[in-house]
């Protein structure tokens, strides 16, 4: 029986801490990553800090839990932003807090960003727009703790027809064959190529062996009437051509 039962006439008002329905206090990061939502699109990326970029990113890895933290850790671990979005999967998974989401949202955004800085060079004359295809090499390789050795494969107008990664190696070393690099430039009918690896260690110095496996590539692409323009070592900070200096 109620209280309006046994008192008719009298107003029934909620007892408090019986009557009234419990609440549920929102989580604090809630709120926080609503303000960082709206200060990133009133303001743009300029605004914010490495951390909180990469907060955006892990939001949708992470829907309910604070990932502050975890942006910080990745930091700590990796140096900036792009270093993190670039690194192993194998590396990635090895800090605290990361697993298969967080790795999968951080290489769809690293995909994304190659696809944009790709387009800018792809099927256009390479040669007149050096500083854009420069850009796009450091965005694809300057970052990586392995070595990459890509192929740009041109046309007789120096349009490029094809970009390509040859091999993968150590942080040191990446195994190239000079007969593989001559088959698939006929493949794509190629008339010219631009050899691009990078140097894990951030220097972009040409090695001893980088010159030998350069000139072996070069007699093999130009016994075929292929042209090597250039064979460009991309580090973390700048590049080394092998034609600025006198290699090529």
């Amino acid at each position: 029986m109620t209280r309006q039962q046994l008192f008719p006439g009298m107003n029934e008002a909620p007892v408090p801490g019986l009557d009234a329905p419990a609440r549920t206090a929102e989580p604090h990061y809630v709120a926080h990553r609503e303000r960082l939502r709206q200060r990133f699109m009133a303001a743009g990326a300029g605004a914010l800090a490495d951390y909180e970029l990469l907060e955006l990113i892990l939001f949708r890895a992470i829907p309910r839990q604070d990932v502050k933290p975890l942006a910080k850790r990745l930091l700590a671990e990796f140096g900036d932003f792009n270093r993190v979005i670039s690194a192993a999967p194998a590396r990635l998974v090895a800090v605290p807090g990361v697993g298969d989401a967080v790795v999968r949202e951080l290489k769809i955004v690293e995909a994304a960003a190659q696809r944009l800085a790709q387009v800018k060079v792809l099927n256009r004359n390479v040669i007149s727009s050096w500083s854009e295809l420069m850009r796009y090499c450091k965005t694809v390789m300057a970052h990586r703790d392995t070595e990459q050795f890509r192929i740009l494969f041109l046309d007789r107008r120096n349009v490029l027809i094809a970009d390509e990664l040859q091999a993968q190696g150590t942080v040191d070393h990446v195994p190239v064959y000079p007969r593989e690099v001559a088959r698939r430039a006929l493949d794509l009918n190629a008339s010219a190529l631009i050899l691009v690896h990078n140097h894990p260690s951030g220097d972009p110095t040409p090695s001893q062996a980088d010159i030998e496996m350069t000139e072996r590539i070069q007699d093999a692409v130009e016994a075929l009437g292929i042209t090597l323009h250039d064979h460009v070592v991309i580090g973390k900070e700048r590049d080394a051509s092998f034609r600025a200096l006198g290699l090529i």
